[in-house]
């Protein structure tokens, strides 16, 4: 059964489902219609939202191959792996995924950050008020099953950037923090060097 999250809830993804070890992180999202602005004006450009992951070490961003998003789809230690771009966010159910295989990370990476932000934010004149819907979720790979879901309700309007949520190790096992924290960082650099 999934459990639903709050902003700032933790949940223990390795306590109540015994052999988890290899996770789903699904991050979806919506564009809000947006109309025309008379019969000659452009049609405006989709919000093409990527979704990245941040694995850290002792809490920081170590080196630029620790970052998988859409430039890079696969961790080094081969555990951490992207499953693609969706230019877009078109369609039901997940946008993006990356796949994480718990029980074979190295000991050195203690967090995964999730984060999401708008690609060329600032030069199309976009922001996270634009985008609705927007869920980050965990899903046993043995069975498909979700274990739990945060959907980020907060007005966003603004913001070119946001950390959905992390894995994290605490005490041996894996859990997952719901964050739902909007920033305005440009891209992605900027929102990596909080990390650093």
């Amino acid at each position: 059964m999934s459990v639903s999250l709050q902003k700032g809830q933790k949940v223990s993804l390795s306590k109540d489902n015994a052999g988890l070890s290899k996770v789903i992180i699904g991050l979806g999202w919506d564009e809000v219609k947006r109309e025309r602005k008379g019969l000659f004006a452009p049609k405006p450009q989709p919000v093409d939202c990527d979704a990245s992951a941040l694995v850290l070490s002792n809490g920081k961003l170590v080196n630029k191959a620790d970052i998988v998003y859409f430039g890079n789809l696969r961790h080094p230690s081969g555990t951490i792996q992207h499953m693609g771009d969706n230019l877009t966010g078109a369609g039901d159910g997940d946008d993006e995924q990356i796949m994480v295989d718990l029980a074979n990370v190295p000991a050195e990476f203690d967090r995964i950050v999730l984060v999401v932000n708008i690609y060329q934010a600032v030069q199309r004149n976009q922001h996270f008020g634009m985008i609705q819907n927007a869920f980050i979720r965990i899903v046993d790979a043995r069975n498909n099953t979700e274990v739990c879901r945060y959907n980020l309700t907060e007005d966003y309007s603004g913001m070119t950037a946001m950390i959905f949520g992390e894995v994290y190790r605490h005490n041996g096992e894996w859990k997952f923090n719901a964050i739902g924290q909007g920033t305005n960082d440009p891209g992605l650099g900027e929102l990596v060097n909080r990390y650093v």
